[in-house]
């Protein structure tokens, strides 16, 4: 059976399309491949820490924990930004599989919601059309 995904070169940002809107409908989400940085606030809103968490405990220590979880794979203690984990495929733990949508979209990451007005290219995107099954 054919994959229904067409991934394209998601580092290569010379082959990326500008953006337009409806694109997301037929695309299959190649953005949802590329790691997913993320800071307090959008851990916060996806359910993974709590506000008292984020207010008593250093974001070093929230990050040791969630590392040990797997729900992190990198923290840049720098910049306080954490590196979600993502599944064997690349996808991000969030997109579903079959639908190629995301599953936490109201709750979805500041990084996601501004895709692409800003990122690597502002402006445009990887996308990939869905292949038929």
């Amino acid at each position: 059976m054919r994959s229904p995904i067409a991934i394209v070169d998601v580092d290569r940002v010379e082959t990326w399309q500008r953006y337009r809107a409806g694109m997301c409908d037929t695309c299959a989400a190649n953005c949802c491949t590329m790691p997913l940085e993320v800071r307090l606030p959008d851990l916060v809103r996806l359910g993974i820490v709590d506000a008292f968490e984020v207010e008593n405990i250093e974001p070093k220590l929230i990050a040791k924990r969630l590392l040990k979880m797997g729900v992190i794979d990198h923290f840049n203690h720098k910049n306080t930004i954490f590196t979600m984990g993502r599944r064997a495929s690349g996808d991000c733990n969030f997109l579903d599989e079959k639908t190629r949508r995301c599953t936490v979209y109201e709750q979805r990451p500041e990084t996601c919601r501004l895709h692409p007005k800003k990122g690597p290219k502002p402006g445009y995107c990887a996308y990939g059309a869905r292949r038929p099954r």
